[in-house]
């Protein structure tokens, strides 16, 4: 009787340490942590998502807002919560990147569980209607034949605004002043009242501008084109492909989840990012679809932090 009460024990202890199967997740509410303040780029696109995403994995998401450090203090979070796949980190690149070159961090690219990438939005260059140039070829020259004149806005010191900006000035020998600021709010808003001779921002503030004709966008920092600034050049245009420096987007997890977990929300997220709408709201944002999951995406954010990290060394920038 002992031996079959305790073959019974053993039963069950091994029953109840077993993983929950995949066909079983989710089964409760998901929460998905956002490094930014609510209403930010990074937010909108979260939430917007998230309402098909829902439809997909038959659970609702929470967003929580946390933000500050640059997006650190929502990673740190997230790099210590359980890899159970019920708390999830929505987030642009940088934090991932470019944080950890500049200050202490509890995580790195290789802590973090890659699910997928979602979507991407090149920065861009715009200036003022009378400025003397009319294409983004004849802007870099401009720059280059008045070494020190002109100022840019930008997002500040290790913002990847600046670093993108930086990474094509040094490629063109351009010597142009940076003005930092706390956002492309606050940089767009200095820009249309004369304070600084360039913005460099997100697509998104600007587009406003453009289509009143308050500002002319001649250089977009992805490779290609941007279909919702036609009069800006992509860096293949101009012959450098290799300069890209892009936002983009991402969903990741705590280091361990469970890799068929790892697939029910890459593969929900594939399916929820083909709705119209929300590729309707990715073109309105400037925004394109990218899907890179898994260890692909890994890779890309290894060599996003090796570049990044190169750039702030010869900048003086890297701390860590």
């Amino acid at each position: 009787m002992k031996t079959l009460q305790l073959t019974s024990l053993v039963a069950l202890s091994a029953f109840t340490a077993m993983p929950v199967m995949a066909d079983d997740y989710p089964n409760r509410p998901i929460e998905i942590i956002v490094p930014a303040p609510a209403g930010g780029g990074t937010d909108n696109v979260a939430r917007m998502l998230n309402q098909y995403l829902q439809e997909e994995l038959g659970e609702s998401l929470a967003v929580l807002n946390v933000a500050g450090g640059g997006g650190a203090i929502g990673v740190n979070q997230i790099a210590r919560a359980k890899p159970d796949g019920y708390t999830l980190l929505s987030t642009w690149n940088s934090p991932i990147t470019t944080v950890p070159h500049m200050q202490r961090v509890q995580y790195s690219y290789e802590t973090l569980t890659p699910i997928t990438s979602t979507s991407q939005s090149a920065y861009t260059m715009c200036v003022a209607p009378d400025f003397p140039a009319e294409t983004g070829e004849e802007f870099l020259a401009e720059l280059q034949n008045n070494p020190g004149q002109y100022t840019y806005g930008n997002d500040g010191v290790g913002g990847t605004m600046r670093l993108a900006a930086e990474r094509i000035f040094e490629a063109y020998d351009i010597e142009a002043r940076p003005i930092p600021f706390g956002g492309a709010g606050e940089t767009l808003q200095n820009f249309l009242g004369g304070h600084v001779d360039i913005y460099g921002g997100s697509i998104t503030p600007a587009l406003p501008y453009v289509e009143d004709g308050k500002a002319k966008c001649l250089l977009v920092t992805s490779a290609d084109d941007n279909e919702a600034l036609p009069q800006a050049s992509g860096l293949a245009a101009l012959g450098h492909p290799e300069l890209e420096t892009v936002l983009w987007r991402m969903m990741l997890a705590p280091e361990g989840m469970d890799e068929q977990r790892v697939n029910v929300i890459a593969d929900a997220v594939a399916s929820a990012v083909e709705h119209p709408e929300f590729q309707a709201f990715l073109t309105s944002q400037g925004e394109t679809l990218n899907l890179v999951r898994g260890e692909e995406l890994r890779e890309r954010l290894h060599q996003e932090t090796v570049a990044i990290g190169e750039t702030l060394e010869k900048l003086g920038l890297k701390k860590n």
